[in-house]
């Protein structure tokens, strides 16, 4: 009987593993055709001949890519961007998250605001009216309409406020026996021990504002002002409705270049490094922000 379940536990074991082994691969494959893409020639990859290894071995789009202004531009847009939007997210969701994690008692108008917060984070008021806010508002073509619309992000301020339910009041008594302020318990208390789960929510602040492109893609009027994956998006043109649309031959001839595969895809590649320099520094602290931040004591 024990060597029975010793073999079912070893075989669950094989086809977890074989699973996660084979999901992994179907993720990093496509990435990996994308590299050897970047670092072969451009006649090997308009034969589509590139695999997994680069053909005819060149540095030919990244030597290109240094000359591209464009580019950089908007590098480093994406740059500013993440470093404005993880400052501006982190202040709003703490100061949103420490009253919230208050019982009734301790803040009367908490239910309100809870029910405000979870209406928010289920319905939105659409993109036309938020459109109409913002040309209004003279925010079109500038930075801050790439941070602005998603400054209090509603799951991390959920996230953030059951952690802080589960920091031991005792703490926080002690702080308040010393003389310590609201302000100076949530800076010298609630802070500290909600690093893993502040490291969380700037993991996921990063990535959202790095990768995403629709805002650039509504809100800038002028391709000098996009993000760096907004002006990624927009390589991928169909050069077949340009044609049907009656395009001239000089448009072709620039969409041409820029439908240039292994260019595309140094740029993508080169796009993808701060995230997978930054990944690693955060990584340690997701699974215990997740799981602590998601259980309310």
């Amino acid at each position: 009987m024990i060597e029975g379940k010793s073999f079912s536990s070893k075989f669950g074991k094989f086809i977890i593993y074989f699973i996660v082994i084979a999901l992994g691969l179907i993720c990093l494959l496509p990435l990996w055709n994308i590299v050897a893409i970047s670092f072969s020639s451009g006649a090997a990859v308009a034969a589509n001949n590139v695999g997994l290894t680069p053909v005819n071995f060149s540095l030919g789009a990244y030597k290109m890519i240094m000359e591209d202004i464009q580019f950089w531009r908007s590098f480093s847009i994406s740059v500013q961007r993440v470093v404005l939007a993880l400052i501006l997210n982190l202040l709003l969701i703490v100061l949103m998250a420490y009253p919230l994690s208050k019982t009734k008692r301790e803040f009367k108008s908490r239910n309100t605001y809870m029910n405000i917060i979870i209406f928010a984070m289920l319905f939105n008021g659409g993109l036309i009216p938020t459109y109409i806010v913002i040309k209004n508002l003279n925010l079109l073509d500038s930075i801050w309409v790439l941070i602005l619309p998603q400054a209090v992000p509603i799951f991390s301020v959920i996230l953030i406020m059951n952690f802080f339910v589960g920091v031991p009041k005792s703490l926080e008594e002690a702080a308040i026996i010393d003389g310590a302020s609201p302000l100076q318990i949530l800076s010298k208390v609630y802070i500290p021990v909600s690093l893993p789960a502040l490291a969380t929510v700037a993991l996921f602040s990063i990535v959202m504002n790095w990768n995403d492109f629709m805002q650039g893609l509504i809100y800038m009027t002028q391709v000098s002002n996009y993000p760096i994956m907004t002006y990624i998006q927009s390589l991928t043109i169909d050069i077949s409705e340009l044609v049907s649309a009656g395009a001239n031959s000089q448009e072709l001839q620039n969409i041409a270049e820029v439908q240039n595969r292994n260019l595309n895809a140094a740029k993508i590649v080169v796009s993808t490094i701060p995230l997978l320099l930054i990944y690693p520094f955060l990584q340690k602290y997701f699974v215990t922000g997740i799981v602590v931040g998601s259980v309310k004591e």
